[in-house]
């Protein structure tokens, strides 16, 4: 399989994509988009990230996300997926279906360099639980960062401010 190019230190928000193995429908489990979110904030201390969109769906989670300079993000994405995946496993032992695989290898990154760029993979966040008939309005699927662009603060994962 080919390496796949990862183009850190260009100063520009970035548009990720990482799924669950398989693209197998589990991620909105009870207690699964919790411990997702719980990973993202920890990340966000430790690495001084900021958050400007996310969906959490059943086999993928989509970030939009400022990183820091000089960040690998490749590395911080792997060592979210590695900690919340042996979280899930220790708490549920016996794995998902028998199988202590959690995510897909690697990540789909993409560079956003425009501010039409970065509120494009905003809205496509937004309108990705509406798109897959999980929702007819953006507001009423709760993970999310709709309901922060809102005004609604009581959310499961805080956004930084970013005008829409």
């Amino acid at each position: 399989m080919p390496k796949l190019r990862h183009y850190d230190n260009l100063g520009t928000a970035r548009f990720l994509t990482f799924s669950s193995y398989r693209r197998e429908n589990y991620l909105l489990r009870p207690g699964i988009p919790e411990l997702i979110i719980s990973h993202l904030k920890q990340a966000r201390v430790k690495y001084v990230i900021q958050y400007l969109g996310y969906v959490i769906m059943s086999e993928h989670v989509h970030l939009v996300l400022m990183p820091p300079d000089g960040l690998k993000l490749g590395l911080v994405i792997r060592e979210i997926k590695s900690r919340m995946a042996k979280e899930y496993f220790s708490i549920h032992p016996d794995g998902i279906e028998g199988r202590r695989i959690f995510w897909q290898k690697r990540c789909y990154d993409h560079n956003c360099r425009s501010t039409e760029t970065i509120i494009e993979k905003i809205n496509y966040c937004h309108q990705n639980p509406v798109r897959r008939g999980l929702v007819s309005d953006p507001g009423m699927y709760k993970w999310s960062s709709y309901n922060w662009y809102q005004g609604k603060r009581d959310v499961p994962l805080t956004m930084n401010e970013y005008e829409l």
